[in-house]
């Protein structure tokens, strides 16, 4: 009888709307599936903000255990949330076709407060240093939650606006018309792609979701992820990394950046090489950054952050 595949998900709207994207693709190449949602403690507590809960792997480790305990088969992410180092004995099956890269603000219809002061909504460290740098009168307060406890906090508080990945709202149809583009924004690594995870020795599966692979959007993403690796910065640290490949040239494009939390030290890097050295351009450009005042900037995030638990 023919395996049926297990797909594991958190059970917010978006995470189950990755699973079906998932689900619908490998039951198109005549594959049986089944989606199991769990809750994982990011989405449980929701009190403190995510450096306190642990810093990688807070929405996927729920998951990761389903999996080695053979509840589920594979296990669909926003690859922005999972860790650079995979639990032994699960490994990256699939990388999709890439969704939209972008920050955007979510603001309630008037933007006058970018000239002056304002208080922005954000969830994340990146997010964080990144708008003080460019706004250092503002004040940025956390926000946690799924996207639709996110957008209904912005809704019943007094804030200017808050600071949502693009690609989220738009695959649940929750992109309102007062938005803006953060094109200065940097993105977190892998941000707007989803990663489907195997166990290693599972080959039927491996098999099966390796037809749902995107190369281009693979490489850009272990490009962006290696750097991230290099500076040893778990997903919360504020560290952004975006390479996309350039067609007309066939090359490969790289922003990264690392800020300090208060965003007043910024260290910034744009490396374009040919499309056949993309193997250490994430690992170039971040020892780049790390002789460049970087190694200082990381120790001292590591001390703050370990304050802050």
């Amino acid at each position: 009888m023919e395996k049926t595949i297990r797909i594991g998900t958190r059970d917010s709207e978006l995470a189950l709307w990755q699973a079906h994207t998932v689900q619908k693709k490998i039951q198109d190449l005549g594959f049986k599936t089944e989606i199991i949602a769990v809750k994982s403690q990011g989405d449980i507590i929701l009190n403190k903000p995510l450096y306190e809960l642990g810093i990688t792997g807070i929405f996927t480790k729920t998951l990761d255990i389903a999996m080695l305990n053979g509840q589920v088969d594979i296990a669909v992410h926003s690859m922005k949330d999972v860790p650079t180092a995979l639990p032994k004995g699960i490994i990256q099956a699939a990388v999709l076709e890439r969704a939209n890269v972008l920050d955007i603000l979510v603001h309630k219809g008037n933007l006058d407060f970018l000239e002056t002061t304002g208080t922005i909504a954000t969830g994340s460290l990146r997010r964080q240093a990144q708008w003080l740098n460019r706004y250092p009168s503002h004040t940025v307060v956390d926000l946690r939650g799924n996207v639709n406890t996110r957008m209904q906090k912005l809704e019943e508080s007094d804030w200017s606006g808050a600071v949502f990945a693009a690609a989220g709202l738009e695959r649940i149809n929750l992109k309102p018309e007062s938005y803006l583009d953060l094109d200065w924004m940097i993105p977190a690594p892998a941000q707007g792609a989803m990663v489907v995870v195997a166990m290693q020795d599972d080959v039927f599966t491996n098999e099966v979701v390796s037809q749902l692979n995107d190369v281009e959007t693979e490489i850009c993403t272990y490009i962006e992820r290696q750097f991230l690796k290099t500076l040893e910065g778990g997903c919360t640290a504020p560290i952004g990394a975006w390479a996309r490949y350039n067609e007309e040239s066939d090359t490969f494009d790289f922003t990264g950046v690392l800020l300090s939390l208060d965003g007043k030290q910024k260290i910034e890097i744009s490396k374009e090489v040919p499309v056949e050295a993309w193997k250490k351009l994430g690992y170039q450009c971040a020892q780049e950054v790390l002789e460049q005042g970087g190694a200082q900037i990381m120790e001292l995030l590591r001390s703050q952050l370990q304050v802050k638990k």
